[in-house]
């Protein structure tokens, strides 16, 4: 399998996705209102992961664009909870792409505390060879929880999947606190907004 060939449109789909995000933040910032998307970055699963990710899910490798929905990435931050919703809804209304499948991991958290919403999209891109359709996933999530998650991924990579359940039951508990913590935000979301528009104005 040539990679490079292979994986090329993925980094076209990470690249547009992000331009069209950071557009509509723009939009909200020309019109002097909250933008409901803090950052975005993104990226494409290196091959490692992607192999790995295929040995574990007994995937051939010639199904992998068909299976892993996860090739490229795209991820969203907010600042308060009902940005991700908001995000959320203004994918769902786009016509640029289409929506497969959606996991809401904020009312149903997973197990180890982790929380995000994620979007598994279908998103066509032009190739030299014609127009392709390939899956992206999004993740929409708060400064909080991304804070949460970046760390629980690092750990996982660390103890290779297996986190000691000392470590474990700690991060369960900081995943309740930055929930927490956005709870309380949200509580005074409309004084932070009007702070920030001041701070804009100036």
């Amino acid at each position: 399998m040539n990679w490079k060939t292979m994986l090329a449109p993925y980094t076209q789909v990470v690249e547009e996705l992000k331009v069209k995000l950071k557009g509509i933040r723009k939009q909200f910032e020309y019109d002097s209102r909250h933008s409901p998307i803090e950052f975005i970055t993104g990226r494409v699963k290196p091959i490692p992961s992607i192999l790995e990710k295929a040995e574990n899910r007994k995937i051939p490798l010639e199904h992998i664009e068909r299976e892993i929905q996860d090739i490229a990435g795209v991820r969203v931050v907010c600042q308060f909870v009902d940005d991700i919703y908001t995000v959320v809804e203004m994918i769902r209304a786009r016509k640029d792409l289409t929506i497969i499948e959606e996991k809401d991991y904020i009312s149903a958290k997973k197990e180890s505390g982790y929380r995000s919403y994620h979007l598994i999209i279908e998103y066509p891109v032009e190739t030299i060879d014609g127009m392709k359709k390939l899956l992206a996933e999004i993740q929409i999530r708060t400064l909080a929880m991304n804070f949460w998650a970046t760390n629980e991924h690092s750990l996982n990579y660390k103890y290779k999947g297996s986190i000691p359940s000392e470590i474990k039951e700690r991060l369960q508990k900081a995943a309740e606190a930055a929930f927490k913590l956005d709870e309380e935000m949200s509580m005074i979301k409309h004084e932070v907004q009007e702070a920030q528009r001041m701070f804009h104005r100036k």
